[in-house]
């Protein structure tokens, strides 16, 4: 599957699910990564920030 190539951040799913206790993942289809850790807010956080960086390298690549 390939990483979508929008700069637009609404283009960009986040899912999350529990597990249990303390077991959450995020999962973003367009970028075809999880992500897991042991707190909902952690594993929203990491994904944004995620997609963050992916949204900046595409604007980076487009500039040159």
């Amino acid at each position: 599957m390939e990483k979508s190539n929008s700069i637009n951040r609404k283009d960009y799913e986040l899912l999350i699910r529990r597990r249990g206790e303390n077991d959450y993942s995020s999962y973003c289809p367009q970028l075809g990564l999880v992500i897991k850790g042991e707190e909902h807010q952690e594993v929203q956080d990491k994904m944004e920030e995620t997609i963050r960086k992916h949204i900046e390298q595409l604007m980076q690549e487009q500039e040159q």
